[in-house]
């Protein structure tokens, strides 16, 4: 495994094979997992696997909970909704605690301002919806808390400190509004300044951005009907510099990283306090994917011993993860009822990256891919404007695409450079 997470990414050159047909484990970022062409995906099809991503190998859990416990921080990303990812974060931690019982908990859920009800909870002081109450549940997160309560359970029948990492979210929203730079040092919950993002993290940021722009313009062009592109027709595609340079943008990396700086240093603060524990982070997935956001902002504070940790989906789904994403990652069956996730939008090509770009190896007849025109053998260069050079650059930006919209993609066949426009039905089965 890669130690540290974030200091310095070394990426090999694999040829990696994704199946662009379903949605990609519902994360806030990219977190998916990797099959290389060797194993053809076998170890994908095995939910309760752990897995580097770095090689496709299998890992043995105990060994790995036993590597794990002697970091410093490991965090555990999750999808907000998905109920699998909470249980799995729950015998992540059992089997963490088996090998280290000094455990110190933080999760992003909770603002600063309700650390005393987190610590008279992990005390036994509290009944549970005394807790719910007091930590202010339904103001700070509004996420149905049934998913969350057996991690808050385990963490006060072991009596471990339990830790807010987050900050008031009219801070981060302020900052959306008005820019870092422009909050008194007084008003920002004792943060400092955040690192600067990567080159990576904006253009992943920037994806975000536009895919919320774009949400707004469909929303406000519905008069059209439903096969109206939403004002994403090639000809009113923004410019991907000028879009990346607006201060729109900047003020929206700015609020990221607010977000993240403060996990960084409740976490540090965290390590501070109790220098021999072991503290594990519960946060989404796209604040840890990579190493782009609270890694990235530990390591900017001196934390380099980090461990990511992410839940991916059994199957497809997990045939895009390439190496760096995270340290290891479980595979887990795809949620069914309450918590399935919605139908994802589906383009229909098998694809590999290249050194040119995202290469089709094939085309699924009837798909969407096959309406527009795309062919195996062509080189995938752009998407919504996007350079695209790994295959979960091409996969992040199908997977936002609403239903009903135009994704404008730039394709080099036979040495020429072509324009297509793919056409996204009005619904996803």
């Amino acid at each position: 495994m890669r130690r540290p997470v974030s200091a310095g990414f070394w990426f090999p050159r694999l040829a990696l094979l994704a199946v662009v047909l379903i949605g990609i484990g519902g994360l806030t970022g990219k977190a998916t997992a990797m099959a290389t062409k060797e194993n053809g995906g076998e170890d994908c099809r095995a939910a309760g696997t752990w897995l580097d991503p770095e090689t496709g190998a299998v890992l043995p859990a105990d060994g790995l909970m036993r590597s794990l416990s002697g970091r410093k921080v490991v965090l555990l990303g999750e999808s907000h909704t998905v109920a699998e990812h909470h249980r799995w974060q729950l015998h992540t931690l059992a089997g963490l605690h088996a090998h280290e019982p000094r455990l110190v908990v933080g999760f992003e859920m909770f603002p600063r301002r309700v650390q005393p009800a987190l610590d008279a909870w992990s005390k036994g002081a509290l009944s549970e919806g005394e807790f719910l109450k007091a930590s202010k549940w339904a103001e700070v997160w509004g996420y149905g808390s049934d998913m969350y309560l057996p991690l808050f359970h385990f963490v006060r029948q072991h009596r471990l400190p339990m830790v807010a990492l987050n900050v008031d979210r009219r801070l981060v929203s302020r900052v959306g509004d008005e820019g870092w730079s422009a909050i008194p040092r007084d008003e920002r919950e004792g943060l400092s300044d955040p690192a600067p993002a990567s080159e990576a993290y904006r253009r992943r940021l920037a994806i975000v951005y536009l895919a919320k722009q774009q949400r707004r313009s469909g929303e406000d062009s519905s008069a059209g009907g439903a096969d109206r592109p939403h004002a994403r027709d090639l000809g009113e595609m923004p410019d991907l510099a000028e879009v990346m340079a607006s201060d729109g943008f900047s003020r929206f990396v700015e609020a990221q990283l607010t977000w993240d700086r403060a996990m960084a240093e409740a976490i540090v603060d965290a390590r501070r306090k109790y220098p021999d524990a072991l503290v594990v982070g519960i946060m989404g997935s796209g604040h840890i994917d990579d190493g782009y956001g609270v890694p990235h902002q530990l390591a900017d504070l001196g934390e380099r011993d980090v461990a990511v940790l992410l839940p991916v989906e059994s199957g497809q789904a997990c045939e895009g993860l390439e190496p760096g994403v995270a340290d290891a990652a479980f595979l887990v069956s795809p949620g069914d009822g309450a918590d399935a996730k919605p139908a994802k939008p589906r383009l229909g090509i098998v694809i590999e990256s290249t050194d040119g770009g995202i290469r089709v190896l094939k085309v699924v007849d009837g798909s969407v891919a096959d309406a527009t025109g795309l062919a195996t053998g062509d080189i995938v260069l752009s998407a919504a404007s996007f350079p695209v050079a790994r295959v979960s650059e091409l996969i992040e930006i199908i997977q936002r695409q609403a239903p009903g919209t135009w994704l404008p993609l730039e394709v080099e066949r036979d040495g020429e450079t072509r324009q297509f426009v793919a056409k996204f039905p009005t619904s996803f089965e």
